[in-house]
């Protein structure tokens, strides 16, 4: 030993890193899922695709930033009139799955699942929602609201027997639709899922 002394490897305390914060899956059929499951209905397959990955004419009819009310009126050639399958309030968000079908038909042209949150009109406007007689669209434009809608997704489905008996489907043939938030400014009000029948 000639007395040096052997040097001592120290090994410090790691700091504790930071966990990864788990992301919330995006559910593609919101409000479209909490709807059904509250109905004891399963949901169909569904698969998100690119806008460009839809056939026309659905791509003509879903691929926009326009009015869908408007949209449809326009590609079925007349007014259309709401069908209430469900309703119901979680504080000041007020959810529904409508049917769109031609006023002077009967034919279904949409299916929509909404949340939109009631706190963001004027009573008028609140109560002509909540009656669920005229589409979302054409009761915006009329209300003189400024909306706006943004699409988040677009998707095909295979429909479920409920979905089928909605759209008067024998067999279940694949269906188009999209997510889409509802803003006014730059505020969120609403989210939507609407899906076409076949066309």
């Amino acid at each position: 030993m000639n007395g040096a002394k052997t040097a001592r490897k120290i090994d410090f305390p790691r700091s504790p890193q930071p966990k990864a914060r788990s992301r919330k899956p995006f559910a593609i059929l919101f409000p479209l899922d909490v709807v059904y499951r509250r109905c004891g209905i399963a949901l169909p397959e569904v698969r998100e695709i690119a806008p460009e990955q839809m056939p026309f004419p659905y791509r003509t009819v879903l691929h926009h930033t326009n009015d869908m009310t408007l949209t449809l009126e326009r590609h079925f050639g007349g007014p259309l009139v709401v069908r209430p399958l469900s309703t119901y309030l979680s504080g000041q968000w007020y959810v529904r799955r409508v049917l769109l079908a031609q006023e002077y038909s009967g034919k279904p042209v949409e299916m929509g699942a909404i949340r939109i949150k009631l706190s963001a009109f004027n009573a008028r406007t609140r109560r002509q929602i909540l009656a669920n007689r005229i589409p979302l669209g054409r009761l915006l434009r009329n209300e003189g609201v400024p909306f706006e809608s943004r699409p988040l997704a677009f998707f095909e489905l295979t429909p479920n027997s409920e979905m089928m008996g909605v759209f008067w489907m024998r067999e279940p043939r694949r269906l188009y639709g999209r997510r889409t938030e509802i803003v006014i400014g730059r505020r969120k009000i609403g989210d939507i899922v609407e899906i076409l029948p076949l066309v």
